[in-house]
């Protein structure tokens, strides 16, 4: 099932089409001024500003280099953007990467199986949860486990997953408004936001970065009075973004900022490796969870959400409705949940139950031996990719016999989208680089690594 989202192109004062030069920037300010001539949809501009308008066209102009980042806020003090502006047009663009690379790849070669999680968890540090399952079902492919992990197991990593996506998408939509202004809105999803961290915080004990899922399954079981409380969170949830969007999506200033702004055609995203939203914006519905559907994605009900247009509204509109899908999921989820264990049985993978680590011999060999040497994993290698929230997250695993990872790769869906950057600003207006930059929610610990 697809949904498909199309763009109301003919909104009430919306320009007519594109005016260059100085002649748009007097038309932007008279529309502002004259709240009268946009209700009315007219594009007709005062004598004043017609007389400006031409002289401001016999101005000389001359080309500026400016930086925009590291340090700019809305850079998110990981990206440098060196720009050669024309007025407020941007003529070309260097983006710089990697000012928050760690060395995440070479760091998981000095480090056991298990201890990588909390290395991935600093991915996309908005959603770990995500991270945590992708990492663990490329393990458990290397040792040939995939099913056997407990079905219950899989149910919970679902749960936590679609929390943290919603929490992926919250934070990208409410910070890009408050990057509008929009501030008001930004607090209603920060508190829907929060909600959805109480309950991540409930299943593994953390606020974000959670290393709550295991090779061979979860860590623990949910708290018994996580499925009501979860239930009531969703209801809440909804109210909020319901709010936030009856606050935005009939403003002017909002649309004006995110229609036709930021436009990437299907064809170039697909050349570029781009997936996620920002994918399914210029309206291709591939999402790994149903086209590739892993866990137990093929057991629930939900649609793919898609919109036309490819700019800043359309990967606003997939990624509200992408939240309710979650939702979805997750309430679908809480319904079918078998009882059973959440970890595989056996010793060789599983690290055994504190009891008997404190009241056993062979338990503390087992635990030492798992933590000091690691997971013997046979050699071999394995990719394994699922649905992020930015797109398609993938680990390659070159595993030589020994506890310790020989080669970790990562997938990072951030890198792509952040690699048609200057596509995307390249003849737009100076102040459209931060709409268009937090439209694609580039992740710096994601995209550096």
């Amino acid at each position: 099932m697809v949904a498909t989202f199309k763009k109301d192109a003919a909104v009430s004062g919306h320009k007519d089409g594109p005016v260059s030069g100085a002649r748009e920037v007097a038309q932007s300010l008279a529309e502002t001024f004259e709240p009268s001539g946009r209700q009315a949809g007219e594009n007709r501009l005062s004598p004043s500003m017609e007389a400006f308008a031409e002289q401001a066209k016999r101005l000389p102009t001359d080309e500026v280099i400016i930086n925009m980042g590291p340090s700019h806020p809305a850079m998110h003090g990981t990206v440098r953007v060196v720009l050669r502006i024309d007025g407020e047009t941007i003529k070309d663009a260097d983006v710089q990467i990697g000012y928050l690379h760690r060395g995440f790849e070479k760091e998981c070669e000095n480090a056991t199986y298990g201890q990588i999680f909390p290395y991935v968890d600093r991915l996309n540090y908005v959603s770990p949860m995500l991270n945590n399952v992708g990492y663990a079902m490329a393990v458990e492919k290397l040792l040939g486990i995939t099913e056997r992990i407990p079905e219950r197991a899989e149910y919970i990593r679902v749960i936590a997953g679609e929390l943290a996506r919603v929490c992926d998408h919250l934070t990208c939509v409410v910070a890009g408004l408050a990057e509008l202004g929009g501030f008001t809105a930004f607090f209603y999803g920060v508190r829907a936001r929060e909600h959805f961290w109480e309950l991540l915080e409930d299943i593994s004990g953390a606020r974000m970065t959670h290393s709550y899922c295991r090779i061979g399954g979860v860590a623990w079981d949910l708290t018994e009075d996580f499925i009501p409380k979860c239930r009531e969170k969703i209801a809440k949830v909804r109210k909020l973004i319901d709010d936030t969007r009856s606050l935005v999506e009939r403003n002017r200033i909002f649309l004006d900022r995110m229609e036709g702004v930021g436009a990437l055609s299907a064809e170039d995203a697909v050349s570029y490796g781009i997936t996620g939203p920002v994918l399914r914006a210029t309206g291709v519905d591939y999402d790994v969870r149903k086209d590739k559907p892993y866990s137990v994605y093929d057991h629930f009900d939900f649609a793919i959400p898609i919109a036309d247009g490819g700019d800043n509204l359309a990967r606003y509109l997939v990624r509200i409705e992408e939240m309710e899908q979650s939702m979805q999921i997750i309430e679908q989820a809480m319904v079918q949940i078998p009882p059973g264990a959440v970890i595989i049985d056996d010793p060789a993978i599983a690290l055994p139950a504190k009891r008997e680590v404190y009241n056993s011999i062979e338990g503390m060999i087992a635990h030492f031996k798992h933590i000091m040497d690691g997971l013997r994993v046979p050699p071999g290698e394995a990719y394994s990719f699922t649905e992020a929230g930015n797109g398609e997250l993938g680990f390659y695993i070159v595993s030589d016999g020994t506890g310790r990872p020989f080669k970790c790769r990562c997938r990072p869906p951030s890198f792509y989208t952040t690699a048609a950057l200057r596509q995307l600003i390249v003849g737009a207006n100076l102040a459209d680089v931060v709409p268009i930059f937090g439209g694609i929610n580039m992740i710096g610990g994601e995209c550096d690594r």
